[in-house]
């Protein structure tokens, strides 16, 4: 799987977050909370959803499956005009990103393990200290094999 460099403008996102780990991963729970408010979200640019995640620095360092991060359930927007209550805001800085085209159940980990224990470590690239995201476009389907969507790793060259 080779994926395509690239450099992401700047993203506004509404959305809802959770704090959690992936030994306490509650993210059905989040996207349980957002997807029947996300039609209040205005000036929305595309009906792709955005599953954002920001780490700590020292995540993969001292990775640990009990190591908190903060996982978003969002939509990109032209502004910041109208959020919803109960609803917040997010900018992600334009940036390099390695963008991988997944195909498959979104709960096969294994292309994560190949992206950080392989393509990673053995490319030109480190991980960048941004948010993680994938884009859910129009082929996504939640717990389908022919599910499809772009999984999007911040780099940065190596020193």
């Amino acid at each position: 799987m080779i994926p395509n460099i690239v450099v992401s403008s700047e993203k506004k996102l509404v959305g809802k977050r959770l704090v959690m780990s992936f030994s306490d991963y509650n993210v059905g729970e989040l996207w349980k909370n957002f997807m029947p408010r996300r039609k209040e979200i205005s000036n929305y640019l595309s009906n792709d959803l955005i599953s954002m995640t920001i780490y700590k620095p020292t995540h993969f360092l001292n990775f640990s499956p009990t190591n908190e991060f903060e996982k978003w359930a969002a939509v990109e927007v032209s502004n910041f005009d109208d959020i919803p209550m109960e609803m917040e805001t997010f900018i992600v800085q334009s940036g390099l990103y390695a963008v991988f085209h997944y195909k498959g159940l979104n709960t096969d980990d294994s292309v994560y393990r190949y992206i950080f224990g392989e393509w990673i470590p053995n490319s030109d690239y480190d991980l960048d200290n941004r948010p993680h995201f994938e884009i859910l476009g129009d082929k996504y389907k939640n717990s389908d094999p022919n599910s499809e969507e772009e999984i999007w790793i911040p780099i940065q060259r190596k020193q």
